[in-house]
């Protein structure tokens, strides 16, 4: 990291040592800007003073009066746009939850640090920290309505990406994900958390559903035809299983398209299941019937996981990311996704995970045995055009990294 003094860092600890000796290991990094609090109140009034926000807050979790979840409520009301590391001698469990608290409130986490806090340790966070980029803010995201999305819809706006999925034992590249996009005139590429809600809000749902179905069978069916056979899958939304003709409409495309349906994965997001399931469980089996593939996503995030299981028909579950990425450091993520894939392999159904970042990501699933794999460490989700140049890429780095035996 380049130009430490210029960081603004606020450290907030309720004990004077502890802030004496973080202070310390910060200057002996090179970090001259550090003011130091010894209480939530005193930071917040010098978060609301004309100087502004500091880059960086290192925040203590365990204060009395007003402890560093208060704490966090506060930046968030503040709409705070810069970094946090966590610090606290509670267990790793407590420090974790804490963890899923800031990222829920959208605040940038570099991480959280065990007390007593070894250099290190320290420095291995602090290097993760880049400045926030120009006019970044909370509360910069563009809201759009129901008018401006349903012109984007018929104007041609949304775009399909498509996300590799690849089986774990060979690297073999199997099949991809759709995920939309909205290429807005004036503000560049909108990603989908900000307008599916809208879409459903506003009935608009099955008009883009249908969008991204008919386009990503379309390139299905050019890939085909260019020798690249691959298994798609495409969102659906809870909103569209309302509708009794929905699993017509599906066979009648893919047949129109001329793609066979168990090339077809349709996902449903596990966490918007209704607890009615008259209409959607018709919809569904009947999908299942036509040979369709269905997928539960984000597998064991929401309130009634097993129930859905045991109701629906599924030939494919996805391990939430927050169940993979760094599970192979850590117990609890690793029991939550071990008894997920022996779940899965009694049902008779494949495992995706979803979300690895890194290597040792990728070797902790090897050694599960898990079927296939999406994320980053793969490939971000790409523009069709871009497909086949990756797979040449991929299968270099297959060979080279030796990331199959």
């Amino acid at each position: 990291m380049t130009n430490n003094f210029a960081v603004r860092i606020m450290l907030l600890d309720d004990e004077p040592l502890m802030l004496k000796l973080i202070g310390r290991l910060l200057e002996n990094l090179g970090f001259t800007a550090v003011s130091p609090y010894s209480s939530g109140a005193a930071a917040l009034v010098a978060l609301d003073a004309p100087s502004g926000q500091p880059e960086l807050i290192l925040l203590d979790l365990n204060m009395p009066e007003m402890d560093g979840i208060e704490f966090v409520r506060h930046l968030v009301q503040r709409n705070y746009a810069g970094s946090l590391v966590l610090i606290s001698g509670e267990d790793e469990r407590m420090l974790q939850a804490a963890s899923k608290l800031v990222q829920a409130h959208k605040i940038e986490l570099l991480g959280h640090l065990q007390k007593p806090v070894s250099p290190e340790a320290l420095t291995a966070l602090l290097a993760q920290w880049r400045p926030p980029a120009p006019g970044r803010s909370r509360a910069a995201r563009a809201a759009y309505g129901a008018d401006t999305l349903r012109a984007a819809i018929a104007n041609g706006e949304l775009v399909n990406y498509y996300q590799p999925k690849v089986a774990v034992a060979d690297g073999r590249v199997v099949g991809v994900e759709t995920l939309v996009r909205w290429r807005h005139p004036t503000d560049g590429l909108v990603f989908p958390d900000q307008f599916i809600g809208v879409a459903e809000a506003h009935g608009l749902i099955d008009d883009l559903t249908r969008v991204v179905l008919h386009d990503a069978l379309a390139q299905a069916r050019d890939w085909c035809d260019a020798g690249l056979a691959l298994r798609i899958a495409i969102n659906v939304s809870m909103d569209n299983l309302a509708a009794l003709d929905f699993a017509d409409h599906v066979a009648a495309a893919a047949a129109a398209a001329g793609i066979a349906p168990v090339e077809i994965v349709l996902e449903v997001t596990e966490s918007r299941l209704m607890a009615d399931l008259r209409v959607p469980l018709e919809i569904l089996t009947r999908l299942r019937l036509k040979r369709f593939r269905l997928s539960i996503d984000d597998f064991g995030t929401g309130h009634s996981s097993l129930a859905q299981l045991r109701d629906i028909p599924f030939d494919e579950l996805k391990i939430d990311r927050s169940f993979v990425h760094g599970a192979h450091g850590d117990p609890t993520l690793r029991a939550i996704f071990d008894s997920n894939l022996h779940l899965a392999r009694e049902l008779g159904i494949e495992v995706v995970a979803e979300g690895i970042e890194d290597l040792a990501d990728w070797e902790f699933l090897r050694r599960a045995g898990c079927d296939l794999t999406q994320g980053y460490f793969i490939a971000r989700p790409m523009p069709a055009a871009d497909l086949a140049g990756w797979i040449e890429t991929w299968e270099a780095r297959l060979r080279v990294e030796a990331l199959v035996l």
